[in-house]
């Protein structure tokens, strides 16, 4: 579904990605795993086009490198950055209706679906998203995302400074896309999480992968994990 080959990017003179290659197929988690500064965000934004970058992204047998972001995704990709860029003075609500996407077509997913799988939001719906918990408007950024309908989805920290009892939920949140059909590039750092629900892990280490395999491989293979992801 999601080929990436030989992908470099640059911030200015920095080169930050250095040939990297990964795929995800349809219906699967893929776990991106690394310490903070791997290049982890990195891959995400050279994969929706945030920044400079070289290399193929092949979207559904088609090329993605070169589209501006809008347009990779209107081809089906979604995105939810660590940094959560909800708008704080629209209603929950208001937020979720802008995710949506013109023309869609029997999309997969509803306003009552994500009230249902976060009833917090169904509570704030008229409520401004800037006066919301971290957890809440995590919640509702993963929730404006899939009202577009992406067929996958790449999700950049969802746990990051979250209570233990929201991250068991996004955990369920996370398996329930994969039951409706949309694959999960999820980027984190917590090993707990990603070695629970993801199908195959890949590691980063300075830009480049540096390990791939189920995450049972990676349980057992302690050089990689002592050597890049461990503190």
């Amino acid at each position: 579904m999601l080929k990436v080959s030989n992908l470099h990017a640059f911030y200015g003179k920095s080169h930050v990605l250095h040939g990297v290659d990964m795929h995800v197929n349809a219906g699967e988690i893929v776990a991106l795993l690394g310490r903070n500064g791997s290049g982890r965000s990195t891959t995400a934004k050279a994969i929706m086009g945030l920044v400079d970058c070289q290399g193929s992204v092949v979207w559904k047998d088609k090329e993605a490198l070169g589209k501006k972001t809008f347009e990779i995704a209107h081809l089906g990709l979604g995105y939810v950055p660590e940094s959560r860029d909800i708008f704080p003075k629209l209603t929950v609500h208001q937020n979720l209706l802008l995710g949506q996407k013109r023309g869609q077509k029997n999309p997969r997913w509803s306003f009552d679906d994500m009230y249902k799988m976060f009833p917090r939001l169904k509570e704030r719906e008229h409520t401004e998203a800037g006066v919301l918990s971290g957890g809440e408007q995590q919640m509702l950024t993963l929730c404006r995302t899939l009202m577009g309908d992406p067929d996958l989805i790449i999700i950049d920290e969802p746990t990051e400074g979250l209570a233990p009892k929201i991250v068991e939920l996004v955990a369920q949140y996370l398996q329930e896309l994969r039951r409706r059909g949309v694959s999960v590039l999820l980027i984190e750092q917590k090993l707990t999480i990603a070695m629970q629900i993801s199908d195959r892990c890949f590691v980063m280490g300075h830009g480049s992968i540096v390990f791939e395999g189920t995450p049972e491989e990676l349980r057992n293979n302690t050089e990689i994990r002592k050597e890049w992801l461990e503190v």
